[in-house]
């Protein structure tokens, strides 16, 4: 939170795992950040449910960046 506030933020693009605690924790950070007045987003289409990130090649996690949506 002090790292958002001290430099120019704009967007806080979000990328956990498509699991219940990825889920779960980008919500936690989303209503953490929401007073701030920062743009949050969260990658969509591309990763499948239930995938890793770590196994996602390039143009998987570059459309998934395209889809990204506000929460």
């Amino acid at each position: 939170m002090t790292r958002l506030q001290d430099e120019e933020v704009e967007e806080l693009i979000l990328a956990t795992n498509p699991t219940i605690e990825g889920e779960a924790t980008a919500m936690y950070i989303s209503r953490l950040v929401k007073p701030s007045g920062i743009t949050t987003t969260r990658i969509a289409h591309g990763l499948p449910v239930g995938g890793d990130l770590e196994y996602a090649d390039e143009v998987t996690l570059s459309k998934a960046l395209e889809g990204r949506r506000e929460l």
